[in-house]
């Protein structure tokens, strides 16, 4: 089955998908997305995601052009047509088309782009080698908690991290502070204790971060958001990161030193074990379906 997409009403293959060149997302990134991910065809988070959208969406006074509901009724279509074992959701919400003027329009309707692709997660060799980092500054703009359309700082650090020879960059703001990498949250493991930067307009609020957070006392560690500086990453147990589709993964060396043991450590694989219970749904007495690690609550 192809991929498909959802383009204002119209549903279609994603390689015939089209918006006009005039349409704001093109034109200035004048938009926000989202990415989610289903498990055994259910979407993980619905609502955490669809929150986070929403707030996006007001960071840049922007509206949804529908209902969360009816969005989510779209992504479930789509999946269906699909028939992917596993797949990614990607959503996009542009303030539409209009003439190129940088002042908002009075009167463009907002565009909403949804589509959904196969996932092939990682597996197990990659979870067991583990990923590599190198540390650069930050270069994006200051408002990183709102989900933009507008990637190009995330863009050129994966690429630099790529022409390097790593996996990730880890990104460090103009005060020393390490914030988040490229395409993920990062977390340190230092003592029994589980670090990551606090949220503010320095980081993604990231879904699988916070899940990551509610199950750290569940495997054993204490929770902490504060700042660091790379000297912590450096001196720690374990590094992870944490994203839709890399889930909870180790990071075994960053700036060519070696993170703890050099291999993922007890702490990710403690936390990935839990993460999957979170996400495999099983079965009660009943027969109906609820969430192996809470309880069903969603």
């Amino acid at each position: 089955m192809p991929d498909l997409a959802y383009v204002n009403g119209r549903i279609c293959t994603l390689q015939a998908a089209s918006v006009p060149i005039l349409d704001r997302g093109f034109l200035f990134a004048d938009g926000v997305y989202e990415v989610m991910r289903t498990y055994e065809g259910r979407v993980f988070e619905p609502r955490a995601h669809t929150a986070r959208l929403r707030a996006s969406l007001a960071g840049l006074r922007l509206r949804l052009p529908l209902s969360t509901a009816r969005l989510l009724e779209i992504v479930h279509d789509l999946i269906r047509r699909s028939r992917y074992p596993e797949a990614r959701i990607y959503i996009q919400v542009t303030r539409g088309v209009a003439a190129r003027q940088h002042p908002f329009p009075p009167r463009a309707a907002p565009t909403l782009v949804v589509w959904v692709e196969r996932l092939t997660p990682l597996d197990a060799r990659q979870r067991a080698r583990g990923a590599t980092a190198m540390t650069l500054p930050d270069p994006r703009w200051a408002r990183c908690d709102l989900k933009t359309i507008a990637l190009l700082g995330n863009v050129l650090a994966k690429q630099e991290a790529v022409e390097a020879g790593v996996d990730e960059a880890i990104l460090v703001g103009p005060d020393g502070i390490v914030r988040e990498a490229s395409t993920a949250n990062v977390f340190v493991v230092r003592d029994g204790i589980l670090l990551t930067h606090p949220l503010g307009r320095e980081i993604l609020p990231g879904v699988s971060r916070q899940v990551v957070l509610e199950l750290a006392p569940r495997v054993g560690l204490r929770v902490r958001e504060a700042k660091f500086d790379r000297r912590v990453l450096y001196r720690a147990d374990e590094v992870l990161l944490s994203s839709t589709t890399q889930e909870v993964l180790g990071v075994v060396r960053i700036d060519g030193r070696k993170i703890g043991s050099g291999r993922p450590g007890e702490a990710a694989q403690a936390l990935w074990t839990a993460f999957q219970q979170r996400a495999h749904p099983v079965r009660d007495a009943s027969g109906r379906g609820r969430s192996a690690a809470s309880g069903g609550k969603r």
